[in-house]
């Protein structure tokens, strides 16, 4: 079995976090909520073993990915209320190795996964942390502007065919407009997405905060 390998580990940033244990970076994680370099640390450190439990248990290496994806969102937003440590005694209750064998576990479990032919997913093109951070920023826009996002990067619907579609739901838009809605959407997308992010996966050379 090939575990996959993720060029963000060899970022310049994600590297200078390395020496950090896993409840300082779930610290750091939950008090810097704009920052996605603490997760993208706590991603590279344990996703050969999330990988691992996964691709055992799933039909085909597509699907795989694909439930590796979600397992990992899963994890994303359970992080932001895990405690480690025993209130009573002060002391660790449980690792993180151990907690995120358990969600890993309850994602194998509980999510039903669709066909393969019908998974849009790739890991290859979108690594976990960046769909995360993505999917939270598209979270954010007008819904007109989401809608028209995700149908070209999801489904690759040409700006005529999406305006076909808006047209035909009520809305009078034109080919020429939803390019310029697909650029102001990129525009805020990218806004909304952490510097630091945007910084380990696309390389620009945004300034740290």
């Amino acid at each position: 079995m090939q575990i996959p390998h993720f060029p963000e580990a060899n970022h310049p940033l994600v590297k200078s976090l390395f020496h950090h244990s896993d409840h300082e970076l779930l610290t750091l994680f939950q008090r810097h909520p704009d920052a996605g370099k603490y997760f993208t640390v706590i991603f590279c450190r344990y996703s050969p073993i999330v990988y691992t439990l996964i691709r055992h248990s799933a039909r085909s290496p597509v699907q795989a990915d694909y439930l590796f994806a979600l397992t990992w969102r899963h994890i994303y937003y359970e992080l932001g209320g895990l405690n480690l440590t025993d209130s009573e005694s002060g002391e660790s209750a449980l690792t993180m190795q151990n907690w995120l064998i358990n969600m890993t576990a309850f994602c194998i479990n509980e999510i039903k996964l669709p066909p393969t032919e019908a998974i849009h997913y790739s890991l290859q093109a979108t690594s976990p942390p960046l769909w995360c951070y993505v999917e939270q920023a598209l979270d954010q826009l007008p819904p007109v502007l989401r809608l028209i996002v995700l149908m070209a990067q999801t489904f690759h619907w040409s700006e005529t065919r999406i305006a076909a579609y808006l047209q035909a739901e009520g809305e009078a838009i034109t080919p020429s407009a939803v390019a310029n809605f697909l650029q102001e959407g990129y525009r805020m997308l990218e806004d909304k997405l952490p510097t630091d992010i945007c910084t380990i996966y696309f390389g620009e050379d945004f300034a740290q905060p």
